[in-house]
């Protein structure tokens, strides 16, 4: 299969929904699974795919892309070996070497260069496009009570989950404010913390989605109904798709982020796409924020495509 584009995905969803999110907002493009058998290590700083599987070194052969998107410390070396042989590279997130373009976070604080294009947040697949085919498929949510506020749970990257009593406070908090409570729960916030949140949100209208539900999950019909929403402040990427939608943000920390995820927290602040939760429900007003589509219209604007 020829495209001009290639998107190379990590693993780890995350970081491969920025890599995605670019290359779908710039039309056709192929997906290049990669996958290391380094024991979990990273793989050499310089352009190589040194490291990756047989079968992740399988699909790369000429003909070459035009551009690559790639995410994370691990994709870098691989976009660059690509970019040896003639492709324009895009990387989200900081890692070793130079690219065409660095589309890096300003909670990182990226310094100015032309080659560097900081965003809120970080990049992903969310789209307007896709909230209003949510909004017309969860239409049911349109009965629950305003304000439908809508709650979407982390948990700590390491550990057993996110502890019961923090998990039954913010429910309660939000329940205290809520004529309804959109709930999502995430494979990091873990059953007992999730049973904790729904016992909380048990006094109010609300639809809790568990992590492991065989039902769709609805979290971007949630998105898409909310009258505001609340994101804990471990998830950059719940937080950075919530600035697509009009509603007011509002960030919960749980306590014992790192310096990044508080710079992020600072940064939302500071640009006036959010506040923290001890300011809700005080509505305030934003637009949606669709860093996404200003990176892809730099990549057009740069003549690569």
């Amino acid at each position: 299969m020829t495209a001009e584009v290639w998107a190379l995905a990590d693993p780890r969803a995350g970081t491969a929904a920025q890599a995605l999110g670019i290359a779908e907002r710039l039309g056709p493009h192929r997906v290049i699974p990669l996958e290391w058998g380094m024991g979990g290590r990273l793989p050499w700083p310089f352009p190589t795919l040194m490291g990756l599987t047989p079968a992740a070194r399988a699909p790369f052969a000429a003909p070459w892309p035009r551009l690559v998107v790639s995410a994370g410390r691990r994709a870098g070396p691989v976009a660059r070996w690509l970019g040896a042989r003639g492709a324009r590279t895009v990387h989200c997130m900081r890692a070793f070497g130079r690219f065409d373009l660095s589309v890096i976070g300003r909670h990182d604080a990226p310094g100015e260069a032309p080659d560097v294009l900081p965003i809120l947040g970080a990049a992903h697949r969310v789209t307007a496009e896709k909230l209003a085919a949510a909004r017309a498929e969860w239409a049911a949510l349109s009965a629950l009570p305003a304000p439908r506020v809508a709650l979407l749970l982390g948990g700590p990257v390491r550990g057993q989950g996110l502890a019961p009593g923090l998990a039954a406070a913010l429910g309660a908090q939000v329940a205290g404010f809520a004529g309804s409570v959109l709930a999502s729960a995430s494979r990091r916030t873990g059953a007992e913390a999730t049973e904790a949140l729904a016992q909380a949100l048990s006094p109010v209208p609300h639809r809790l989605h568990r992590w492991g539900d065989t039902a769709t999950n609805p979290y971007l019909g949630f998105l898409a109904w909310a009258d505001a929403v609340v994101v804990s402040g471990d998830s950059v990427s719940m937080l950075s798709e919530a600035l697509m939608t009009a509603a007011p943000l509002f960030v919960a920390p749980l306590g014992g982020e790192g310096r990044r995820h508080l710079a992020l927290h600072e940064s939302l602040y500071a640009a006036g796409q959010a506040r923290p939760l001890t300011e809700a429900p005080a509505p305030f007003a934003r637009a949606p924020l669709d860093e996404v589509g200003r990176v892809a219209a730099e990549i057009r604007a740069r003549g690569w495509l």
